[in-house]
């Protein structure tokens, strides 16, 4: 009875989840059309500079395509000359729309470069206790960003974007 009870635990947990999973996820969207419409006819009229600016925003946000890198990057935490832990992330680079091609031809140089800032911010310590709040992760997002622009230029570059980050202490 003693090995069966984890079992048991384990499965009426897992049951529990995915039955808040499926209790709790949102609507799903039909028409996507209908949608936009119904939010642009809530949308107040007398600030149109405002909606300009929306505007502007949209179609700059439109012209952006998100180029997902193939591999994770993994980066060994070092303490007392030990791997103490590993940090695996999955990045992907906003770029001008036409231009992810170009991300794959440059992605050796981009992964090198990349796998360069991770380890210095790993050396300084930056995955180490709370590295996932927010000024930890803008820090290695802006120096991201600076190597990804340096890289693919600023015309093409926009910016990076950490999709999974997880650590794994040994």
């Amino acid at each position: 009875m003693k090995k069966l009870l984890p079992i048991i635990m384990l499965l009426v947990g897992s049951g529990a989840g995915v039955g808040a999973g499926i209790f709790l996820r949102p609507a799903p969207v039909e028409d996507a059309a209908a949608y936009e419409e119904t939010e642009k006819s809530e949308e107040p009229t007398k600030d149109k500079e405002s909606h300009s600016e929306k505007h502007d925003a949209e179609a700059s946000s439109a012209a952006m395509e998100y180029v997902r890198l193939p591999n994770q990057f993994v980066v060994p935490l070092v303490q007392e000359d030990r791997i103490s832990a590993m940090v695996v992330m999955a990045l992907s680079i906003e770029v001008a729309s036409g231009y992810s091609e170009e991300v794959f031809d440059k992605e050796p140089k981009l992964r090198d470069e990349f796998l360069r800032v991770l380890f210095d911010h790993a050396s300084i310590g930056g995955f180490d206790g709370a590295f996932i709040n927010n000024e930890n992760l803008d820090v290695v997002r802006g120096n991201l960003r600076e190597v990804a622009i340096g890289v693919m230029g600023a015309d093409i570059a926009n910016d990076v974007l950490i999709f999974e980050i997880a650590r794994q202490d040994y």
